[in-house]
């Protein structure tokens, strides 16, 4: 069998991840507190994601009042897509630090409750390494659906939750974010499960395969 075959042969490794994402996965888990600060960390990509600018403050504005109070928002967004962000939190009086880019990002996802992104490869890799619950919008045109892969693993683990991009409404998103922030024990054992497959010392698997297979005689 072709596929018996080539699995004998591969050796998985994990994700080789930046210095910064070690340090912030030295950071526990920050337990969300009853009626204490929620924090809610959102990007999606490189360079941002409208698809987030355009439903993630459409859903928070459907929260009520009181959990609108609680909430604490990073949000990643590209510039043209700031005011209109920036506009509506500001009318539900909702906290947000808006950007279209974040140098420190590990330690951002160290210090959020939740985090709401794509799910790329680099993405569920340091969720999972730094142990912190996700939502996740799988990037719905790739040929290989790599994406919805990816999600796919955090979320069999219990670390996170897969929407699928047709699904990924304002009512869906404000729907999750309300029962999530009513259930601290679930979110925390989402982090811990998270957590649970991630894989920090990818870098160190690679140099030792390499050395390996360099001393292998031809």
């Amino acid at each position: 069998d072709k596929d018996k075959a080539l699995a004998i042969k591969t050796t998985c490794i994990g994700n080789p991840l930046r210095p910064a994402v070690i340090e912030a996965a030295k950071i526990p888990y920050p337990p969300l507190e009853p009626n204490g600060p929620l924090k809610l960390l959102v990007f999606g990509g490189s360079q941002g994601a409208s698809i987030m600018a355009e439903i993630v403050p459409a859903a928070i504005a459907k929260l009520e009042p009181h959990l609108q109070m609680r909430l604490k928002i990073t949000q990643q967004a590209r510039e043209e897509d700031i005011p209109h962000v920036r506009d509506i939190y500001a009318r539900a009086q909702v906290s947000a630090e808006i950007a279209p880019f974040f140098n420190d990002l590990p330690a951002r996802i160290a210090g959020a409750h939740l985090v709401v992104s794509r799910s790329g490869a680099g993405t569920v890799a340091e969720l999972s390494a730094i142990g912190r619950p996700g939502i996740l919008v799988p990037l719905p045109h790739a040929l290989d659906q790599d994406q919805a892969a990816n999600a796919l693993v955090l979320e069999k683990a219990g670390g996170a939750i897969r929407l699928l991009q047709k699904d990924f409404t304002p009512d869906r998103l404000a729907v999750e974010i309300d029962a999530l922030a009513a259930d601290s024990a679930r979110l925390t054992a989402m982090a811990e499960r998270a957590r649970s497959i991630g894989v920090l010392d990818a870098a160190e698997r690679l140099a030792d395969l390499v050395l390996k297979v360099a001393r292998q005689k031809p």
